[in-house]
Parts: C-alpha cells; sequence; structure tokens
C-alpha cells in the first residue's frame, strides 16, 4: 500500500445515499446487527440524523436520496431544517430520484417494498413531493433504476418535460441497474432536447464482484457528465464477514475488506462521487479512513478476480431478502 496525496482529494468525493436508512427493511446484509430491532419511523429518523451529522463532519457534501427509500426524503429535509449552516451552505448537493415508488407500509414483511413507473405522470407527481419536501435544495433529479427496457429514452413528453426542468437549473441524471448498465449509458449520452445533452449525471452500481459498466461510465465521465458510484459494497458483500475468499485478498493487501471495496472504487479517474450506504456513524468514519487511502496499482488489482459474469452478480442481488 502506497500512500500519497490523493486521500483529501478522494475524501471530497464521497457521498452518503440514503437507501439504508430511509425505510425498516432493506437488501444489505447485516441489518440486524447493525440497526437492531427498533425499526419504528422515530428510530430511524434519529439514526438517520446521526448518520447525516457524522458525514457532513467527515467532508461528504453529496446527499443521494428517491422517492422509493422509505421517507428518506423527508428525513433528510427534517435535518436539513435542523441545520441552517449546512442547509445554506454552497457546497450541499442533494440528489433524489422517481421513478420507483415505496409501498411497503413501513412494514419488515411486506410482499412488494416498491414499485417501478417511468411514466410522465409518475414523474410530475413524485416531482412535485419531492419539492415540497426537499424544496430549492434540490440539486440533481434523476430517473431511479433505467434498464434497457424502461421506455424513458424514448418518451418523447416526458424527456420534454425532464428538459424543462433542465433549463430552470435542475440537473438532470438517471440511474443504472442490471446486467446491461453501460447499454443505457451509452443510449443516454446519445439523448438531446433543443440540441443539448439532456442527461448530465449518471449513478450506476460498480463494485469488484461488477466492474463491468466501467468502460461506458468512462465515456460518459470523458463527455462531462458526473458519474456516481453506488453499491460499492455490494449491499454488503464486501463488507467484514460476508464473504472469506475477498476477505483473504483484503489480508493479504493488509486492509479492511470494505475500506479495499470503496477506496477501489474511488481510484477509479472517472468516479466523480461514490457513495457510502452506511447505517452507523462507525461505519462513516470507515468510509472516511478509505477516502483517505492512496492503494498501489498491485492492492488495486489484488480485487480482479472477484469479479462476476453480470447475469450472476445480478440474478444474486434480485433474490436478496429485505430484511
Amino acid at each position: 500500500m502506497a500512500a500519497g496525496a490523493g486521500g483529501s482529494r478522494k475524501g471530497l468525493r464521497l457521498g452518503l445515499g440514503l437507501a439504508a436508512l430511509g425505510r425498516p427493511a432493506y437488501i444489505t446484509a447485516g441489518r440486524d446487527g447493525d440497526l437492531g430491532a427498533d425499526r419504528s419511523v422515530e428510530a430511524m429518523r434519529d439514526r438517520a440524523a446521526a448518520v447525516l451529522d457524522a458525514a457532513w463532519a467527515a467532508g461528504v457534501r453529496h446527499l443521494d436520496a428517491a422517492r422509493s427509500y422509505g421517507r428518506a426524503e423527508e428525513f433528510l429535509a427534517h435535518w436539513l431544517a435542523a441545520r441552517p449552516e449546512v442547509a445554506t451552505d454552497p457546497s450541499l448537493v442533494v440528489a433524489s430520484k422517481w421513478g420507483y415508488r415505496y409501498v411497503g407500509g413501513w412494514r419488515m414483511d411486506a410482499e412488494q417494498h416498491e414499485v417501478k413507473d417511468h411514466s410522465l405522470g409518475a414523474f410530475t407527481e413524485q416531482l412535485a413531493q419531492t419539492r415540497h419536501l426537499l424544496g430549492d435544495h434540490l440539486r440533481l433529479h434523476q430517473v431511479h433504476s433505467v434498464t434497457p427496457d424502461s421506455p424513458v429514452l424514448r418518451d418523447g413528453p416526458l424527456l420534454r418535460a425532464l428538459a424543462a426542468q433542465r433549463e430552470q437549473g435542475l440537473r438532470i441524471g438517471l440511474s443504472t441497474s442490471g446486467p446491461h448498465q453501460g447499454d443505457v449509458v451509452r443510449a443516454a449520452l446519445e439523448v438531446r432536447v433543443d440540441g443539448e445533452p439532456l442527461f448530465t449525471a449518471v449513478q450506476s452500481t460498480w463494485n469488484a464482484l461488477e466492474p463491468s459498466v466501467g468502460p461506458a461510465l468512462a465515456e460518459a465521465a470523458a463527455a462531462g457528465v458526473l458519474v456516481v458510484v453506488k453499491e460499492a459494497l455490494a449491499n454488503g458483500r464486501l463488507a467484514p464477514g460476508s464473504d472469506a475468499g475477498a476477505e483473504r485478498l483484503a489480508h493479504q493487501v493488509g486492509v479492511p475488506l470494505d475500506q479495499l471495496a470503496l477506496d477501489a472504487a474511488l481510484a477509479q479517474p472517472w468516479a466523480g462521487v461514490v457513495l457510502s450506504g452506511a447505517v452507523t456513524p462507525e461505519q462513516v468514519a470507515r468510509g472516511a479512513a478509505a477516502a483517505q487511502l492512496d492503494l498501489d496499482d498491485d492492492a488495486l488489482a489484488a480485487l480482479v478476480p472477484l469479479a462476476q459474469e453480470p447475469a450472476a452478480y445480478w440474478s444474486e442481488r434480485s433474490a436478496r431478502p429485505w430484511r
């Protein structure tokens, strides 16, 4: 492991995703140990505030929510309202997403937790809901989990509605999911409305187990698009104690597995922001420590053998239980 001056620069690129903080159940491993039994609205609101406080103190300035993340937007709005010095800080970037609805009813055992809807009506409704909670703090609005079968990139009226928000100063982006993320990223780069690129931010899953979207993200960054990495720890599969083989590799490098995985994402030259999915202040601190690492090429190359076929990775992800 080589130390260098890159750590502080990487620290500024660390963001916080609220997917695991805004609802009682999610697919990330280890939630029983991290969150305990109390998943009430009040307990989760307090937890979100504590994690947001820790993240802000650590230098995190990019905060990512979504309409389908339960009450994440509400929790974020509550936190901002209590901290005017944060809410007025020009470095703050609040991002959210539309296109999925949370339907879990705050139940751990819900049959379904979210429903996809990429229609113009869903965009109009959910933008109003997001604006009601986050107001002018919203800086980046993204279509949630676009896949090749989504009509969003071909829906003329919807694209014009998104462009109207762009003209009012709102940055428009999209997130991707599934084994064909690269195809979606490249298709999004071609979308123009009134001769201007519409999508100037893209959020994709990239981690040591599923790095296949990397070349497309490099193309996006080269085109001036903000690249945001999500699920750098593969929903807990790259957390300590989760995978014996990955743990052995991390031990050989001499860096804890979660920090190695997060630093691998931060080391990608095309990565503008890498989201931490921390649900405790301690996990925030571990992410901040990872952002200070400056691993050499050999250390990062140790993760290469972990890569899976994209179809296998996404099949396993879709089968993960909500808990």
